[in-house]
Order: C-alpha cells, then sequence, then structure tokens
C-alpha cells in the first residue's frame, strides 16, 4: 500500500506562485512514476505533470514554461512548482503514483488508468 498526501494549496492572486507537496509512504518510491493531475468543477481530470525515477518529465501544454515537477527521492517527495497562475488554473490537484513500472510515455503518464494510487487532492484557487 502507498499513500499519498498532498499540501500546499490554496488561494493566490492571478500571476501568482504555489508549491505543491505530495508526501508518499512506500519503501521503493524512488522507482515510482508519479504525477500530478487536476479537476475543475464541471470537468473531467486532466494530466498536468509526469517524472520519472531518473527526472525525465513531461508536461500539458496548458502549464508548459509556467510548471515545474521535481522530486526529492530521500524525502519520498514530489513537487509542482507553479509560477505565472491564471484563474483557469483553478482545480483540485491531485497527485499519483505508478508503482508497476509502465513504460514512461506521454500517451502512458497523461492517461489515468495508468495510476495505481491517487492522494485526497488540494485545493488551489487563482482570483483574477
Amino acid at each position: 500500500q502507498v499513500q499519498l498526501v498532498e499540501s500546499g494549496g490554496g488561494l493566490v492572486q492571478d500571476g501568482g506562485s504555489l508549491r505543491l507537496s505530495c508526501a508518499a509512504s512506500g519503501r521503493t518510491f524512488s522507482s515510482y512514476v508519479m504525477g500530478w493531475f487536476r479537476q475543475a468543477p464541471g470537468k473531467e481530470r486532466e494530466f498536468v505533470a509526469a517524472i520519472n525515477w531518473i527526472g525525465s518529465t513531461y508536461y500539458a501544454d496548458s502549464v508548459k514554461g509556467r510548471f515545474t515537477i521535481s522530486r526529492d527521492n530521500a524525502k519520498n517527495t514530489v513537487y509542482l512548482q507553479m509560477n505565472s497562475l491564471k484563474p483557469e488554473d483553478t482545480a483540485v490537484y491531485y497527485c499519483a503514483a505508478d508503482t508497476r513500472g509502465s513504460l514512461f510515455l506521454r500517451v502512458t503518464v497523461a492517461t489515468t488508468s495508468s495510476y495505481d494510487y491517487w492522494g485526497q487532492g488540494t485545493q488551489v484557487t487563482v482570483s483574477s
């Protein structure tokens, strides 16, 4: 069993920044592919970013150049640094873990079914 706990969400103004954290349990965290997804009211959950064990990353086009995903394997934690936030970034942000060793391809990491563990989510609200 892997537990994921997100933190760092909140209310920020248009153009502001936030850093989300996701603390994971599990003795083999460094081998997991970790992803961030978000879900706005009335919309489907969508891919934001993913990172593998050696630090390779993928981003959604909508956040590329503004968001940065990173991980600290010593702390079993993955981060999402969000800069230049926009009102359309408002959503509940979820951390997810793929512990099954799926291929690290964009089509794979962007699919919710590739992940077998999810956090409870943290709210991010960007005011205009």
